[in-house]
């Protein structure tokens, strides 16, 4: 059964949103507030989050953001006020898989819950390339079995690179993904983890290549 954490200050809506969620046939866990979400988190993951914005000890976009920025990609539908529009924006550049405006239909909720829980379900667990492992669960690079010690954003970065094999991703992106905010001017962090990451996997086979104008191609050279 998969276990829904939904995080709401309101509290007849909270009781309201996990009696619905309930009802179909998911296992529920309630906060009130970003402390209890995270203690939640901390002793049992769930499957799906849904996260209100505007909370008492804080700011679910934030929340978002935090989780994403150390890897928790839990599927995260985002609670908003209809005429917030800027918020349902700012929460799916920050990597959350859903939205939906209040007041809204439980029927709406539910499809929403049951789209983004079947979207994960088709994330593989683990990526190989030869004898280059990636355990997208515990967020590992292994390389024939030992561990690569990978930092978060290099495991982010090789993530994407293998994600999108012999095609050029420009170091914006790559610095928009990983450090969830655009580079601007100023390419160095991207610059100094991919010189880091090229080390690492110097004997796996592939090679991570620069091209003018272009970005950056993970390939497996011939």
């Amino acid at each position: 059964m998969k276990t829904i954490l939904c995080v709401e200050d309101e509290l007849d809506l909270l009781i309201n949103n996990c009696q619905n969620i309930e009802n179909a046939g998911y296992n529920v866990l309630s906060a009130e507030n970003l402390t209890q979400a995270r203690e939640y988190l901390a002793a049992t993951p769930p499957d799906l989050i849904v996260l209100d914005i505007m909370l008492p000890d804080g700011n679910g976009l934030e929340y978002l953001k935090e989780l994403r920025a150390v890897g928790n990609d839990t599927p995260i539908i985002m609670l908003t006020a209809l005429d917030r529009d800027d918020h349902a924006a700012r929460g799916i550049e920050m990597g959350a898989d859903d939205y939906i405006g209040k007041p809204f239909d439980y029927s709406n909720l539910l499809a929403r819950i049951k789209r983004a829980l079947a979207q994960t379900e088709r994330i593989p667990k683990l990526i190989t390339r030869d004898g280059l492992t990636l355990d997208i669960i515990a967020n590992v690079a292994l390389l024939d079995g030992e561990d690569l010690l990978f930092t978060q954003k290099e495991f982010s970065l090789l993530l994407i690179f293998v994600q999108n094999e012999n095609r050029a991703v420009s170091a914006e992106y790559l610095h928009e993904r990983v450090w969830l905010q655009p580079m601007n001017d100023d390419a160095a962090a991207v610059k100094s983890q991919i010189y880091n990451l090229r080390k690492k996997i110097a004997n796996s086979g592939y090679s991570i290549v620069s091209k003018r104008n272009e970005g950056y191609i993970f390939e497996k050279p011939e």
